[in-house]
């Protein structure tokens, strides 16, 4: 008789990354059927209700139903692993409850060593986790207010999803209603992409250590700049190390440069 192939939940609010996971885990375990994609923790509840996959993977931080609260939801009915924005006290929480999780954006090995021990449980029940979960949920109801800074931001090139490393990036500019990302790409080369997310909130999320604004519509990482002329009428440019681009420094932004 042949063992029925596994099923699969993937639950996230965001569609980039749902797509990214599930041609992921089809490199990774090609017999995986992912019958499901939810936006929501409610959404994953329901599909759950309706398809009872094997495996629920569930992303942490969704709006209103969170992943744990969804996970406590479905119990010991399937196994789960819990995807989430990495911070180290989130982390912590899941280790010391020995709860699977993978931390975005989901790196290859990380998700084939899941895929092992997931493989290996396949077949057994699973685990009545409520307690683990309670305990778990209550870790990250206390977690430290200020979040960490942004490690990574997620692009549409093409057909391509691009997971830029906030290191890597030179600059960003308000482009009407997106953002333009500069960074450096594949072998150092300068690359550009265009996202949704506002120039404002992505500065609040941003090492105010490394980066700055210097123009209402500009942001820069200062390990880029490779020196600051000083203009007329209080104003400046920025000359950077690795592209050809010329940023202007308002006069509000030029006191980030007085030792000139």
């Amino acid at each position: 008789m042949t063992a029925r192939a596994p099923t699969a939940l993937i639950a996230d609010d965001e569609p980039l990354l749902r797509q990214s996971l599930t041609r992921m885990l089809a490199q990774a375990w090609p017999a995986l059927n992912v019958v499901a994609q939810a936006r929501n923790g409610r959404e994953a509840v329901e599909q759950f209700e309706a398809l009872r996959p094997d495996i629920c993977f569930l992303d942490v931080h969704m709006p209103g139903l969170s992943g744990v609260d969804a996970a406590m939801r479905i119990g010991g009915r399937a196994h789960l692993v819990f995807v989430t924005a990495y911070t180290e006290y989130a982390v912590q929480a899941f280790e010391q409850g020995a709860l699977d999780y993978l931390v975005k954006p989901v790196e290859a090995a990380r998700l084939a060593d899941t895929v092992a021990r997931l493989q290996r449980r396949h077949g057994a029940p699973a685990p009545d986790m409520a307690r683990l979960l309670e305990q778990l949920s209550a870790r990250l109801a206390t977690r430290p207010e200020a979040p960490p800074p942004l490690r990574w931001i997620r692009a549409q090139v093409g057909q391509a999803l691009c997971m830029i490393a906030v290191d890597e990036i030179d600059f960003l500019r308000a482009d009407d209603k997106y953002t333009l990302v500069a960074w450096r790409g594949d072998q150092g080369q300068p690359a550009e992409a265009l996202i949704r997310t506002p120039l404002k909130e992505l500065l609040a999320q941003l090492d105010a250590q490394h980066f700055a604004q210097v123009h209402r519509s500009v942001v820069v990482n200062l390990g880029a700049v490779s020196r600051v002329i000083r203009g007329e009428n209080e104003t400046a440019q920025i000359h950077l190390k690795h592209r050809r681009d010329v940023l202007a420094v308002s006069r509000s932004y030029l006191h980030l440069f007085r030792q000139m």
